[in-house]
């Protein structure tokens, strides 16, 4: 029972700041994204996307690591000082490099004085992870979700503020982008030392250090790849297209970030969960495919409502500058959900065990796919190829957690996903063939997806039941 009372509370913490930090970040990226420029909102994502890569390679690996080590009950304080250290050696170098490397910069002379400013800011951000990290590995989310929240409802009401004034522009974005960047991190050591009693400090070990760094050394691979896979598309199209194309990928491809909220709400609480688990043996795998199951249902059924409602909502609240424009791209990207959720369910496995060269490899894999066909595919399809070069990588990785997983009951959870993305787009094709109202379409395709989910047999009457006996001991 206590297990289940604390792991419920987990994730209400955990979802009530992914809700307020997505509503948050979603009046932000609308503010900015009908108050700026094209021009001008393509110059921002750009400098974001590049510094977004930068500071997550310089984690190398450790974030994840040090959620795992402290997770299983190492000591907390110690991991805290070294991964303070290194964050504190890493992003001085970093930002000292972009003071000095003005010179690399000018044939994108337009993203330089975005770099070197928001870089300064995304730099607090950088220092305040340790904290946010440790409060993850002792699962204090309710800690955690206070030192998430804390930017993005500064700058979403700072926004609100400069629109009703009328005087939203790149200059004044870029100040409150600083300003709740470094409140972040004023908030992060504060609330974690006094939530947790624990005296902070910055451990200099080179021993212990250097062996902290080769404990994360398979991790470092997949940082990098995941840092270039994640937005090498956004720095290409910005570079080699136009700021005004990244500008529209870039709205698709956030609000499709932000569809992923159910997922972001349980990744966080997988990890250590997962860790126990398989260092007390192996898992109730019943349990496991039941879980799966249900994400796939989430996702399709998020992709769904989400293909429905794209054009006429999006045209309507951005005057016809990201709706249609951006329908097949987005189409397209949410075909990418459900595999997002089984690739982190079967990462997270991998995690769990410790099999990090195996996970780099993967990663590997993914980032050529992804790379490769963005080379091809965005000069020849534009912010559609990108997108399904980022689909086509999505599928190759969940190719290989597949073949190279280990947990025979789990060879045919990849069924649930065609199964319930079939569902969904039967569902979505019959609705709309039926009436052109969206509004009276969206509650009859989710008619239809109930039923054709009854009938594959991924929906049963057992659910219920079972939804309970997860969150049990």
């Amino acid at each position: 029972m206590a297990f289940k009372s604390t792991l419920f509370r987990n994730l209400s913490a955990n979802t009530l700041q992914l809700v307020v930090n997505q509503l948050a970040g979603l009046a932000i990226f609308y503010l900015l994204s009908t108050g700026l420029t094209k021009n001008d909102f393509g110059l921002l994502n750009l400098a974001l996307a590049i510094l977004m890569i930068a500071f997550n390679l310089l984690s190398l690996g450790i974030d994840q690591i040090s959620i795992r080590k402290i997770a299983a009950g190492d000591n907390t304080a110690e991991v805290l000082g070294l991964y303070i250290f290194h964050v504190l050696f890493t992003g001085l170098i970093f930002y000292g490099l972009i003071l000095a490397g003005g010179i690399f910069f000018y044939q994108t002379a337009a993203v330089y004085p975005l770099l070197l400013l928001i870089g300064a800011g995304k730099l607090m951000i950088y220092f305040s992870t340790p904290f946010k990290q440790a409060a993850s590995g002792m699962e204090r989310f309710r800690l955690m979700g206070l030192m998430l929240v804390v930017s993005n409802l500064l700058r979403s009401i700072a926004l609100m503020i400069l629109a009703l004034l009328h005087i939203i522009s790149l200059q004044n974005a870029v100040i409150v982008f600083i300003a709740g960047d470094v409140l972040e991190l004023t908030i992060s050591a504060i609330a974690f030392s006094r939530g947790t009693g624990m005296h902070l400090h910055i451990l200099v070990n080179k021993q212990k250090y250097f062996a902290l760094l080769r404990e994360a050394l398979p991790q470092t691979g997949v940082n990098i790849i995941t840092s270039a896979i994640a937005r090498f598309d956004w720095v290409f199209i910005g570079i080699m297209a136009s700021a005004v194309k990244l500008a529209e990928y870039s709205f698709a491809y956030k609000v499709f970030e932000m569809s992923t909220l159910p997922l972001l709400a349980i990744a966080p609480l997988l990890i250590p969960k997962f860790t126990k688990m398989f260092k007390q043996g192996m898992p109730d795998t019943e349990r496991l495919k039941y879980l799966i199951r249900i994400e796939m249902i989430i996702a399709a059924f998020t992709a769904l409502v989400l293909n429905l409602l794209w054009q006429p909502v999006m045209d309507a609240v951005t005057h016809g500058k990201y709706g249609a424009v951006n329908s097949n791209t987005f189409f397209i990207l949410t075909l990418c959900i459900p595999f997002l959720y089984l690739n982190n369910f079967l990462w997270t496995i991998f995690f769990a065990k410790g099999e990090m060269k195996m996970i780099l490899r993967g990663f590997v894999i993914t980032l050529l796919v992804n790379a490769g066909l963005d080379l091809v595919l965005i000069p020849l399809f534009g912010n559609e190829g990108a997108a399904a070069a980022f689909l086509a990588s999505c599928l190759a990785q969940a190719a290989f957690y597949l073949y190279h997983n280990q947990i025979n009951a789990l060879n045919a959870i990849w069924q649930n996903l065609p199964l319930c993305m079939g569902c969904a787009l039967i569902s979505g094709f019959a609705s709309k063939a039926i009436t052109a109202n969206y509004w009276l379409s969206v509650p009859l395709a989710c008619i239809f997806f109930a039923l054709l989910l009854s009938t594959t047999k991924q929906l049963k009457i057992s659910d219920g039941r079972a939804a309970l006996n997860l969150f049990s001991a």
